[in-house]
């Protein structure tokens, strides 16, 4: 094995470890949870919340024309297939 790929596999199995044991630390402690809402694992589903809509007080009023922002979002996803197609390609030569 060289001596980059072993260098590669002890970063990548020290950011598992972490990141591990930060999702450990943030569940012991009770990071992120509302007290008054206890809904258990639905609790990100909206119709389980009573009286969700007053927890939505901000409004989002577009400023842009609808065919902008479908715009973007195609130019998004044709970005994001050419940085995949990039990588792919990268991946083939070695």
């Amino acid at each position: 094995m060289s001596a980059r790929r072993t260098i590669y596999r002890t970063i990548t199995i020290a950011m598992v470890v972490v990141v591990l044991a930060f999702a450990l630390w943030i569940m012991v402690n009770q990071l992120g949870l509302v007290e008054d809402m206890d809904f258990g694992a639905g609790a990100y589903y909206y119709a389980d919340i009573p009286d969700f809509e007053k927890y939505m007080t901000a409004e989002y009023e577009a400023s842009l024309p609808y065919w902008v922002y479908v715009l973007l979002f195609l130019a998004w996803g044709w970005l994001m297939y050419r940085l995949w197609v990039w990588v792919d390609e990268r991946g083939k030569h070695k």
